[in-house]
């Protein structure tokens, strides 16, 4: 890999990063989060609805009701939604843990139940929202290789559970596959990760930069796995979470085993709102 295809890549890549939190849907046009009660939550524009939509909304469209269990959606007045893009009145609601998450859609206006430990919600996007036009420009370090660093995947016997704190306040539980040793300036370093669904090695993690240049919680990297098996952490692809972009993301971050003692002067700064 040559220096300027390097460059080159982690550019475009960089620029796509911009792209993806202003699409439809994406995070900059996430506008709520209601965490449901049990019973019915009426959703629509009226100021008294649990579920508040935007003004261009029906006062009431209907009630989500939540038995402890699961959620289902009822429209009333003869309103009808689209969930998952079947027109109807009345739908069980899936989460978005599950393999097929129901997405409500009305309007320009997307909902969707979300599951956090024992707790249920609505997710809101709303594709009209300003800040997917004036929201400023993602900003990063100077690219610099020196935080491109070989790494080690180290596989525990069998997946460890661990708890991440999270941004309600929680801590969320998930396993933990492996970790990745690495050095760097003399010293030796390893990060608990992640495995997700498609085999990538997912890392949240912390540094002091976050004290003053980066998003205050820590940030996110997924491992670079290259076709003959060689590991890299590319310290110039991490990049800062939802809860950067927006106050409805439920972010989870870096656990306390995964925070480094050294600056990681690379990858995504953090432009306060």
């Amino acid at each position: 890999m040559t220096s300027k295809t390097y460059r080159q890549t982690l550019n475009e890549w960089r620029q796509e990063r911009d792209k993806t939190i202003r699409q439809e849907n994406g995070w900059l046009s996430l506008a709520g989060l209601y965490w449901l009660k049990l019973g019915k939550n009426q959703f629509g524009s009226d100021l008294k609805c649990e579920v508040q939509l935007p003004a261009r909304v029906p006062a009431v469209v209907g009630y989500l009701e939540y038995n402890g269990k699961s959620v289902s959606l009822r429209t009333i007045d003869g309103h009808k939604v689209y969930v998952n893009d079947k027109h109807t009145d009345f739908a069980i609601l899936q989460p978005d843990i599950s393999e097929n998450p129901s997405f409500i859609k009305l309007e320009d206006v997307c909902l969707v139940v979300i599951q956090r430990g024992n707790r249920l919600g609505v997710r809101m996007w709303d594709n009209q929202r300003e800040e997917r036009r004036s929201f400023p420009a993602r900003a990063w370090y100077d690219i610099d290789e020196q935080y491109r660093i070989p790494a080690t995947f180290t596989p525990y016997e069998r997946p460890k559970m661990a708890y991440f704190p999270d941004i309600t306040g929680e801590k969320s539980e998930f396993p933990v596959e492996g970790y990745l040793s690495f050095e760097f300036g003399g010293n030796h370093y390893q990060l608990d990760i992640n495995k997700e669904d498609d085999g990538t090695l997912f890392i949240r993690f912390w540094d002091p930069t976050s004290k003053d240049e980066t998003y205050p919680t820590g940030r996110y990297l997924i491992a670079d796995v290259e076709a003959d098996g060689k590991i890299f952490i590319d310290f110039n692809r991490s990049y800062s979470p939802p809860c950067a972009f927006t106050d409805f993301a439920t972010c989870v971050f870096a656990p306390e085993q995964n925070h480094l003692d050294f600056r990681v002067q690379a990858g995504e700064l953090y432009n306060k709102p």
